[in-house]
């Protein structure tokens, strides 16, 4: 497969979070200054959502039928917007932390949302418990909690499986838990696991944990499951850790297959997607040191096929339904206002997929 640019779209504010419709002839777009915008692929013409969050928009989901927008922000709220108004007519208090990411159950039914503050918990700076359940589930009709699960705190990335019979989860320190969904709040994981892979000990200037795994993907046939992130450093204040992603057999809780050496560079990986054929995946992210930050992988045998190097920070990859679009979107550095106004430093791009 080869991607090739097709439209190059400014936003006002990077992008954190994005959502886009089967077709992806239109795109949401949650940012860093808390807005929430709509965004049209062919023109690039982009309306702001009136109401905003209180801190960064971190991300933002589609209901079915393309009538519902609900957003999540670092206030720990959900917001329900009217997509043809703009409107918002619901907000919910879902965390007293930050979202750090939102996964749509395939039916539109069910929004799960993933919260937590690393907190040092002893002396060996492990994280201490969760004050509230890092994992939640939202009725996406009526804004009701409907289930909770525990996991160690901050829980960056989740995941409903094709199926949305399973809920993935993964941490600052590599945990990964898989549930079936439903089940009661107290149900045990189906699996578990940890791949110390995706995490750092920072032994120089300052003593943390960094890292985790930013992004959660099952394969379209729900039979392995991804995640990727950055390789462990000395310095993890360098950012310089190695690009990574690795699949597993998620009811066994064992590793599959990783990226291969000498087909990565340095830089924090965040974003996954699989391309609905499930032939080939992309991983996308920022660019410390090497040649990409967009990549196709085989997923017969993990190999990379295609790479991009857009020269900005990729939050977010989505496919649109028949695959044969890849949007990305992201920010291009973070300027300093001239004469009182921020330059438009958000991007969206759209790629067309050819064999």
């Amino acid at each position: 497969m080869k991607l090739t640019l097709a439209h190059d779209h400014p936003l006002p504010t990077g992008a954190l979070g994005l959502a886009t419709s089967p077709d992806a002839s239109q795109a949401f777009a949650a940012c860093a200054d808390g807005s929430l915008h709509a965004i049209d692929l062919a023109t690039g013409q982009t309306h702001a959502f009136p109401e905003k969050h209180q801190s960064f928009a971190s991300a933002c989901v589609l209901l079915p039928g393309g009538r519902t927008l609900i957003s999540g922000g670092y206030d720990g709220q959900l917001l329900w917007h009217d997509v043809a108004t703009r409107q918002c007519f619901r907000r919910v208090q879902a965390h007293r932390f930050w979202n750090w990411q939102l996964a749509l159950s395939p039916d539109g039914r069910h929004l799960a949302t993933v919260t937590g503050q690393y907190l040092p918990g002893d002396w060996k700076y492990q994280p201490a418990p969760e004050t509230e359940p890092s994992v939640k589930v939202f009725d996406t009709l009526t804004g009701d909690l409907v289930a909770t699960f525990q996991h160690g705190p901050p829980v960056l990335s989740c995941a409903f499986s094709p199926s949305g019979q399973h809920l993935a989860a993964a941490n600052l320190l590599g945990d990964v838990k898989v549930w079936a969904f439903p089940s009661p709040s107290d149900h045990p994981p189906l699996a578990q696991w940890n791949s110390p892979d995706f995490t750092s000990w920072g032994s120089i200037k300052t003593h943390h944990f960094c890292g985790g795994i930013y992004a959660l993907a099952f394969s379209p046939d729900a039979s392995t499951l991804l995640g990727c992130g950055m390789g462990p450093m000395g310095d993890p204040m360098a950012g310089n850790g190695k690009m990574t992603w690795q699949r597993w057999h998620w009811q066994k809780s064992e590793r599959l297959d990783q990226i291969r050496d000498g087909q990565h560079g340095s830089g924090l990986m965040e974003a996954l997607a699989w391309h609905p054929s499930g032939s080939h995946f992309v991983m996308a992210g920022r660019q410390a040191q090497g040649t990409w930050n967009a990549a196709l992988f085989s997923a017969a045998d993990g190999s990379l096929v295609h790479s991009l190097d857009t020269k900005k920070r990729i939050t977010q990859a989505r496919f649109s339904a028949d695959g044969q679009t890849l949007l990305l979107a992201g920010a291009s550095g973070q300027p300093q206002p001239k004469d009182g106004k921020w330059p438009a430093w958000g991007r969206l791009q759209a790629y067309t997929v050819k064999a």
